[in-house]
């Protein structure tokens, strides 16, 4: 579950950039897997939402606040939730 008391108050300026995205005009189920998806599937599907996460003008701010709120599904910033746990547990042993 999102860590909510991580998310930025409701001030537009905090959120605007969200309004650049690329992904605002895609199918938002190319970014969420479906319960039980697998293997070459899942694979697929995630390489295709990070393709347009690549040419995405706000993909820092959205890796940014994936990895700040610790979002726990979906593809965000370029980033599947694998990677994303995988970059924040190899900053925690860097901070020990």
């Amino acid at each position: 579950m999102t860590e909510i008391s991580r998310l930025p108050g409701p001030v537009i300026e905090l959120w605007e950039w969200q309004y650049q995205g690329k992904c605002r005009d895609a199918d938002d189920t190319l970014f969420f897997h479906p319960e039980g998806e697998r293997g070459s599937t899942r694979r697929r599907r995630a390489e295709a939402a990070k393709a347009i996460c690549a040419g995405c003008p706000v993909i820092a701010q959205c890796r940014e606040q994936s990895l700040k709120v610790r979002e726990p599904y979906g593809v965000w910033g370029g980033l599947s939730e694998d990677e994303r746990h995988a970059l924040l547990a190899s900053q925690k042993v860097g901070a020990i």
